[in-house]
């Protein structure tokens, strides 16, 4: 039986594009890319953006003297500038059996995945998928590297950093047709990723985060002494957010645990307290580190949390600079 080619641009939405059109992706750490870019850069010499001045020891060339600074103080000064770099950001989607739940049949237009294919539903794992299609197509159109790791138990599909246009098709290539099955792993995800890194980078998480805070504070705390920069993004699906199920009902383990039977009624408000202890501890680690996070309803359009996020990370980053 033969199968439809993949419609590429079938995994970003028109509306997305437009939300984050205005927006940058910055790093808050100190960059070291391979090309020109909009990234601070350690390495100091004649590039984008001036620094700072400092002064002029006997010797020196004078190729970088400013004469301006010197007609004022009658001292000479050297202008310092900063490079302007290139950013490697990698993407790791979580893509355990939990990611394929869903209660919202998928979205017209929409080019599948794995999770969804067979019911017809948007998943947790489809929006994921977008959202990372969306980040990828923000990060090539400013000359930066994006990379895409996918995992459950293990890493499970790579494609490598890269600022090619064709980078693009390959994540989503990847995305569209990776098995979503399996038990999370975060913490051995982190340890593959981070042997797989030869500089710093921006990091994005999305996963539902439904396993014990341990396993994030792990890894954590390793992509923090390793350099990176970190953002998590917590996808749950609208009846995992809200909890409006009645009377008796199985609620089955997606990962392995054991099945069980219970009145949504009675279960609901310790429930509710349970998923929202787990978003503030997660959040007080995450900001603890001193890392980006946000909670994603999937059943919303994937651009307004993104660029809530990218403006607060721009607002933040301009303020840094500032003092």
């Amino acid at each position: 039986m033969s199968t439809s080619p993949l419609r590429a641009e079938a995994y970003l939405a028109p509306e997305t594009l437009a939300q984050l059109s205005s927006f940058e992706l910055r790093a808050r750490m100190v960059v070291e890319g391979i090309s020109s870019g909009m990234h601070s850069s350690p390495k100091q010499g004649m590039a984008v953006e001036f620094a700072e001045h400092r002064p002029y020891t006997p010797g020196e060339s004078l190729r970088h003297l400013d004469w301006k600074m010197f007609g004022r103080s009658d001292k000479l000064y050297i202008k310092r500038y900063q490079q302007e770099t290139s950013l490697d950001v990698v993407i790791l989607v979580d893509c355990s059996n939990s990611m394929r739940f869903s209660t919202l049949q998928t979205k017209t237009g929409w080019g599948g995945t794995d999770a969804g294919r067979a019911t017809n539903q948007w998943t947790k794992f489809d929006c994921a998928a977008a959202i990372t299609v969306a980040l990828a197509h923000l990060c090539l159109q400013q000359r930066d590297r994006v990379g895409l790791h996918i995992f459950s138990d293990e890493i499970k599909s790579v494609v490598r950093r890269s600022g090619s246009h064709r980078q693009w098709k390959s994540m989503v290539q990847a995305l569209a047709t990776v098995p979503v099955k399996g038990v999370a792993n975060l913490s051995r995800a982190v340890d593959q990723l981070i042997a797989s890194l030869g500089q710093r980078c921006l990091i994005f998480v999305l996963s539902d985060f439904l396993y014990p805070l341990e396993s994030a504070y792990d890894s954590i705390a390793k992509l923090k002494f390793k350099g990176h920069d970190l953002v998590l993004a917590r996808i749950l699906d609208r009846a995992e957010l809200q909890f409006k199920l009645e009377g008796l009902r199985r609620f089955e383990d997606l990962e392995g645990a054991q099945d069980i039977e219970a009145d949504a009624d009675n279960i609901r408000a310790a429930y509710l307290e349970a998923l929202q202890k787990h978003d503030n501890e997660l959040e007080k680690l995450t900001r603890s580190f001193m890392f980006d996070i946000c909670r994603i309803d999937s059943h919303e359009s994937v651009g307004p949390p993104i660029t809530n996020l990218l403006g607060q990370r721009e607002t933040r980053n301009k303020l840094r600079r500032t003092r």
